[in-house]
């Protein structure tokens, strides 16, 4: 397994990393991802480590807490093996205080999911939504005392917009307090809004990627085809409201080409577009997640191998889209290169 700094910081992640929103899954989204439960969540742990996977991401929301508890469970015993990375800011209950990245909330979160996970202190942190009702001084010092305290390793962001994440890092920058190193985002082949500007902005600032949902929500899974109706199983019937929207046309014109990549490497489809982006500039690792052995196996097989140029170059093609504005004039003319050089 190929490791890499997040960000830029010293903490060195699997490429590979695993999402556990399916432990201990309940409600309408959580359970139709998956309900897996402590005794397989503790195999499915064994077979990631066996591969070198370390890292292990969580969040409070999922399913209410459940998912902290099972993932505690699975790694009793061997948390000096593993990397937790939680997060936190989604609604909880009803009250004011049960939602939001405010002093009070951020330290009562940061305490429950220690306690749900049965360890005193957490590898990485994230921001699950930027709260624009609390001061981002106030995150910033309270995630600094954490720190201090031992509690948390490291600290990073979720689903920020590019001005909610350079504000928090100016002000980290300006006040001494704990840099931002990861931003969880969602990339795939059918959504690759993130290059527009959270990339540029990561590979300035040293911001590493951990790639949400690379499979387009189940989608590039190859099991679904044009002009064929979902699989009875897939989980889109229950959860396609849920996730980010994708254009069809465009998604069965990437399906077609993973189809015949596959074709030629004797790769799943599930396979390719995983290792697509781990190629991508800023991509620390990519979260993968499954509700079986057989799935996990699976995924973890997209690492350890690269796409041929040509390979690569079809897939970008096909699911490329023209930037909205303001990103889109000056890349179509020469002086964009000298305004806005390559990520490498």
């Amino acid at each position: 397994m190929e490791y890499r700094n997040l960000g830029a910081s010293g903490l060195r992640v699997p490429v590979l990393s695993f999402g556990a929103g399916t432990f201990g899954g309940s409600g309408p989204l959580f359970g139709a991802w998956g309900n897996t439960d402590a005794e397989e969540a503790r195999r499915l742990v064994d077979i990631c480590l066996e591969a070198g996977v370390n890292l292990f991401d969580t969040a409070d929301v999922y399913s209410a807490g459940a998912s902290e508890e099972v993932l505690g469970q699975a790694i009793r015993g061997r948390r000096d093996a593993v990397l937790i990375s939680t997060k936190t800011a989604l609604p909880m209950g009803e009250g004011p205080q049960d939602w939001g990245t405010s002093r009070v909330r951020l330290i009562r979160a940061t305490e429950d999911a220690l306690r749900r996970l049965g360890t005193d202190y957490l590898d990485l942190l994230q921001l699950h939504a930027f709260d624009a009702s609390t001061p981002v001084e106030e995150v910033l010092s309270t995630l600094d005392g954490l720190v201090a305290a031992g509690k948390i390793r490291y600290v990073g962001v979720s689903n920020f917009s590019g001005w909610e994440l350079m504000k928090s890092l100016a002000a980290a920058e300006r006040w001494g307090y704990p840099r931002y190193v990861a931003h969880q985002v969602y990339y795939s082949l059918a959504g690759r809004d993130y290059e527009w500007e959270l990339m540029p902005l990561g590979a300035d600032q040293g911001v590493g990627a951990l790639v949400w949902s690379p499979l387009a929500w189940g989608r590039l899974t190859g099991k679904i085809r044009r002009g064929e109706p979902l699989p009875a199983a897939s989980r889109l019937h229950e959860t396609a409201q849920y996730g980010p929207p994708v254009d069809d046309e465009r998604l069965f014109d990437v399906i077609e080409v993973l189809n015949s990549i596959a074709a030629e490497t004797g790769k799943t489809v599930a396979q390719i577009a995983i290792n697509w982006l781990l190629g991508r500039p800023t991509v620390s690792s990519v979260i993968i997640g499954a509700r079986n052995e057989d799935q996990l196996r699976q995924n973890l097989a997209a690492a350890d191998w690269s796409l041929s140029k040509d390979q690569i170059e079809r897939l970008d093609a096909l699911s490329a889209v023209t930037a909205p504005y303001p990103y889109f004039p000056y890349r179509r003319q020469q002086g964009f290169a000298l305004l806005n050089p390559p990520i490498v």
